[in-house]
């Protein structure tokens, strides 16, 4: 299994070697098309392709990543083709790996009219990339398992006795749940969130495979509950599966909130297509993109006001979010990932 935790050095070294699924760009690009790279959830970015396609007559050459890589692939993709790119636009679904290319100049600077209105704690001062539509962390819970005024109302009710060996989550080398820890570390600091992963550990935390592996597992009842992407716990409510969902840490004196994780979208530095790469941009940061993205399967939160956020959840409004730098988390990323490596031994 692939894993989020190689460093982007090691993922540039690696890059001869990634194969990211469903890859169409390498199929011959006529001016009318633009190549997106993409580790958004296949079904969740092809109703957005199409709909720009519908919309422009433009052609979407997409690649994907896997759910085993997350965000790796692509990312190691991006730094051996920095030389010569092959993308024009880069879709992110984990926000601090994204954030943590900058660094290697792969974003190029550009304006995005349809921007306006997303909040500027999501989007780039030097206009090298743009946060929309994002996800939330949230514990979904079995409810032939646990009794609703029993179920985890915090993170922290997982290093309890009471759950011993009953709760999982996913690998937190990649995707959300590195997000979530790497943010626990600069929130925390280092020693008091080492401590926390370790009491997780010692507390029979399960590790499964990803986020979609957390949410099967509480589902069929093989763990009573885990942390997951809102997304995940919506796809368990709509296959009428015996579960529930709690929004995590929202009270108490000094409640520390859940993340907010936006998806982001950069064009590349020497984009084949540069024009058709800012035009795709302005349209998957836009308020339709999102409300494409709220009402379907994907079941993220738009950040454009005045956009209906996801059924089956409260708005993202009502939700108190974690306070975190999300260029700060970037930064944070090889450190958890040495933590993280020596406690769990992944």
């Amino acid at each position: 299994m692939r894993r989020e935790a190689l460093s982007l050095g090691l993922l540039f070294l690696l890059a001869g070697t990634a194969c990211p699924g469903g890859d169409d760009s390498r199929r011959p690009a006529s001016p009318r098309t633009v190549v997106v790279y993409s580790s958004a959830d296949k079904e969740f970015a092809e109703p957005v392709f199409r709909e720009y396609e519908r919309r422009t007559g433009v052609k979407v050459l997409a690649a994907y990543d896997t759910e085993e890589t997350k965000t790796a692939g692509l990312t190691a993709r991006l730094l051996a083709e920095a030389a010569h790119p092959k993308a024009d636009v880069f879709w992110s679904s984990e926000t601090s790996r994204a954030l943590a290319l900058l660094d290697h100049g792969i974003a190029e600077p550009v304006e995005v009219p349809s921007a306006e209105g997303i909040p500027d704690r999501y989007r780039d001062p030097r206009r090298r990339w743009t946060g929309f539509a994002a996800r939330i962390r949230v514990i979904l819970y079995n409810t032939d398992r646990v009794e609703p005024a029993k179920a985890p109302a915090s993170i922290r009710d997982f290093t309890k006795p009471e759950w011993k060996g009953r709760f999982a989550i996913a690998n937190p080398h990649f995707g959300t749940m590195s997000f979530q820890a790497a943010a626990l570390f600069v929130k925390w600091g280092d020693a008091k969130a080492a401590e926390f992963f370790r009491a997780l550990k010692d507390n029979g935390a399960v590790i499964a495979a990803g986020n979609s592996d957390v949410k099967n597992r509480v589902a069929d009842g093989r763990v009573a509950a885990g942390l997951v992407d809102e997304d995940d716990a919506v796809a368990a409510l709509r296959e009428k599966k015996p579960v529930a969902i709690v929004v995590p840490d929202q009270s108490g004196p000094d409640p520390l909130g859940t993340p907010v994780m936006p998806n982001v979208g950069m064009v590349v530095r020497g984009a084949p297509h540069p024009e058709e790469a800012r035009r795709f941009l302005d349209f998957l940061v836009s308020g339709e993109s999102e409300r494409i993205l709220a009402a379907g399967d994907a079941a993220h939160f738009p950040l454009h006001p005045g956009v209906a956020g996801p059924a089956l959840l409260p708005a993202l409004t009502a939700v108190k979010a974690m306070d975190v730098d999300y260029g700060a988390v970037a930064g944070k990323l090889p450190a958890m990932d040495a933590a993280l490596k020596a406690i769990f031994g992944l």
